[in-house]
């Protein structure tokens, strides 16, 4: 029960970042440059928790636990720069892409040292 409640939650996040990657435009105020950098960085370090929980159900050993959590991140990441390049109003980017996965690694690194 807790791996489909921990799927789920992954998956209803992911839709939930293709939805918002789907929109001309989003209404975040520019309060500096590059702050969507640290909007990337902090919605992927959900989305490495997310992943670090459900991975979790799979596999206990930590180093696959690990290098799950964050290649389906970075791939996530990926694949969500590329679905930007066809967006009206949107452009794919590889520095929101290298934001995208140091937030996963970051979740995933706060987990491990929690010993989670």
């Amino acid at each position: 029960m807790i791996k489909i409640l921990n799927l789920m939650l992954l998956l209803l996040y992911c839709f939930f970042i293709y939805w918002l990657s789907d929109q001309p435009s989003l209404p975040v105020p520019e309060v500096f440059s590059s702050q969507d950098k640290i909007l990337h960085f902090g919605a992927y370090f959900v989305m490495g928790i997310l992943a670090w929980r459900y991975f979790k159900t799979i596999n206990g050993k930590t180093i696959i636990l690990v290098l799950l959590s964050i290649t389906f991140c970075s791939l996530y990441g990926l694949s969500d720069e590329w679905h930007q390049s066809f967006i009206e109003g949107r452009f794919s980017d590889v520095a929101d892409w290298i934001a995208d996965t140091s937030g996963a690694g970051a979740a995933v690194l706060v987990l491990y040292k929690l010993g989670w």
